[in-house]
């Protein structure tokens, strides 16, 4: 039986659980929900929080721009979020595999084959890519997008049945129920064009993005005719909760 393939994009706020650092107990429950879905679905991370986690160990002083210090904490943080999300998926039986990528490899038509043909194989062999923006050469994602836009990206490159985007609001809510500071959930989108009117430009603690970016994101995989769920990602269960009807969320279709 062919499984469904997922795209999963988490945040910042959702793997710090809007806090200052990084939650392994976050990270240990997405792993708990891939590992309970694995025989249907198959899922590829884009995974923000590399930032966040060198900001746990590190504060670096420098006279420069303030985008040259974030480029040098994703460096240095990068591979501590690798290894909590190593470390917690190894105790439940799932391998993890790291892939940095730049808007540049999504012009270039020999490096998104190669792309597609990596994760292809990885996913294939029960390997769970883990997918971040490199930072290091490239800093879209840290002015702005929060790594929306690369997953959307990603996903239209490799054919997903659905694209999730975890953030800590319960979906997008309608811009009236906002300002009565009783936030309702729109369930359900078919036309984009709908939701532009909803959303401010409000940005989260950690996160780069906003509801916009978002938008954006699922623009692109609607494009590609992958559907988008905007859901909570901050509580637990969140992927099967959604999945099993049981929570609020956006479904953009």
């Amino acid at each position: 039986m062919k499984k469904i393939r997922v795209l999963l994009k988490v945040g910042s706020n959702t793997l710090t659980k809007e806090t200052n650092h990084i939650s392994r107990g976050k990270v240990e429950d997405i792993g708990r929900q891939i590992e309970h879905l694995k025989d249907t679905h198959e899922f590829i991370i884009v995974s923000s929080g590399a930032i966040a986690a060198a900001r746990q160990f590190v504060k670096l002083e420098h006279n420069g721009e303030d985008i040259n210090i974030k480029q040098a904490l994703a460096s240095i943080g990068q591979p501590h979020l690798m290894r909590i999300f190593q470390e917690n998926f190894r105790e439940l039986g799932l391998f993890t595999s790291q892939c940095l990528l730049s808007y540049l490899d999504f012009e270039n038509p020999k490096s998104k084959s190669n792309i597609k043909n990596t994760i292809d194989v990885l996913v294939a062999n029960n390997f769970i890519p883990i997918i971040n923006e490199n930072d290091t050469v490239a800093t879209d994602e840290i002015q702005f997008g929060d790594n929306d836009k690369l997953a959307a990206l990603t996903a239209a490159l490799l054919k997903v049945d659905l694209l999730i985007i975890a953030t800590n609001t319960d979906g997008v809510y309608t811009k009236k129920s906002l300002t009565e500071i009783m936030p309702e959930t729109i369930k359900e989108v078919i036309h984009l064009n709908e939701l532009i009117n909803e959303v401010g430009d409000h940005k989260s603690t950690h996160g780069t993005g906003g509801m916009q970016s978002k938008i954006e994101a699922a623009t692109i995989a609607k494009a590609a005719n992958i559907e988008t769920w905007i859901i909570n990602g901050v509580k637990d269960n969140f992927i099967t909760d959604a999945m099993e009807g049981k929570s609020n969320f956006t479904k953009i279709k």
